[in-house]
C-alpha cells in the first residue's frame, strides 16, 4: 500500500481494512456466500468511514 499512516489508529484501521478485503477474496471462491460479503462490504465501509474521520483530525492537527 503506497499510504503511509500517521498514528496507530490509522495503521490499525488500515490493517482491519486489509482483512475485511482478504476474507471478501477467500469467500469469492465459494457459492452462496453473497450474504456474508455483504456483511464484510458493510463493516469495510464503516471502516473507511471511521479511517476518514481519523485522517480529517489528524491533518486538522499540523
Amino acid at each position: 500500500m503506497s499510504y503511509e499512516p500517521g498514528s496507530p489508529e490509522c495503521r490499525s484501521l488500515i490493517e482491519a481494512k486489509e482483512n475485511i478485503l482478504n476474507a471478501m477474496k477467500a469467500l469469492g471462491s465459494f457459492n452462496e456466500t453473497n450474504n456474508a460479503r455483504n456483511q464484510l462490504l458493510e463493516i469495510y465501509n464503516e471502516l473507511e468511514g471511521m479511517h476518514e474521520l481519523r485522517r480529517m483530525k489528524e491533518n486538522s492537527n499540523l
